[in-house]
């Protein structure tokens, strides 16, 4: 559902979204049972066919699956410098790699892809599991993480699922949680959001397209990370269980809003 979650979010922000497949899945709105990976060979053509068609106003990349996806995808994005790079790769959807291919996967995508991104997102566990890469000691903290990560040519760092509370060490009010921007200058951003019942399916792609989004039509990152978070709060907020797993975010929650405006 990446994919057509992706054009869905696209679509509703008046983007067209061209899609390059890095594997296929079996599975519903509650669980993925397989997974069946795209060669390697196949997912650059497809991204050269379109490239080659059309002119991209900005590139979003999604989870990927083995380390030749990930050279294939730097290699291509290498000769688009000029279009900005959200970089989400992480995705609780997929199987869990064995230990030593995970690590693998997760240096490929620091080395190859992190230093090409405008926009690297990912929360504040998956910060982590990425710091494992190239930690030493136990001492490090997310500011240091970010820092690392910035320092590889990375423009701006977005940690979700950050401390609600305040950078004055104000007290957050309950059930909330915060998603933190980073730039060249320290902290950007401080978001805090009511935490919504879920559980929900898509959630973080939600965000990370719509960030694309607002970005493919101009705005800027810090303009384009707050309109994308206010557009996927009400994409929750309107979401439905549609199946017996996870509810569905409807990223065309506005049209219900103009509808009813109408009647």
């Amino acid at each position: 559902m990446g994919v057509q979650a992706d054009l869905a979010a696209f679509s509703a922000l008046s983007c067209t979204g061209l899609a390059v497949t890095t594997a296929l899945l079996i599975g519903d709105s509650a669980r993925v049972e397989d997974v069946q990976e795209i060669d390697p060979d196949w997912v650059s053509d497809q991204a050269r066919v379109v490239l080659e068609d059309m002119t991209m106003a900005a590139f979003k990349v999604g989870a990927l699956t083995n380390i030749e996806q990930v050279a294939a995808i730097a290699e291509i994005l290498s000769d688009y410098p000029d279009a900005p790079l959200i970089l989400d790769p992480f995705s609780s959807r997929l199987p869990d790699l064995p230990d030593d291919d995970a690590e693998e996967l997760l240096t490929a995508v620091r080395q190859l892809l992190v230093p090409q991104a405008t926009l690297l997102m990912l929360s504040q566990v998956e910060l982590g599991r990425l710091a494992e890469t190239w930690r030493e000691g136990a001492d490090d903290t997310l500011e240091s993480d970010v820092e690392h990560l910035l320092a590889l040519g990375c423009e701006f760092v977005l940690v979700t699922g950050t401390a609600a509370g305040s950078p004055q060490g104000d007290a957050a009010a309950p059930n909330t949680l915060a998603n933190t921007l980073f730039g060249a200058d320290g902290m950007i951003s401080h978001d805090a959001w009511q935490h919504l019942p879920g559980p929900f399916l898509g959630a973080g792609g939600t965000l990370s397209a719509a960030i694309t989004a607002f970005m493919a039509r101009g705005a800027d990152v810090p303009e384009a990370v707050a309109a994308a978070q206010e557009y996927t709060v009400g994409a929750l907020a309107h979401a439905q269980r549609y199946g017996m797993g996870k509810f569905v975010p409807n990223r065309f929650f506005h049209l219900l809003t103009t509808a009813a405006d109408m009647q």
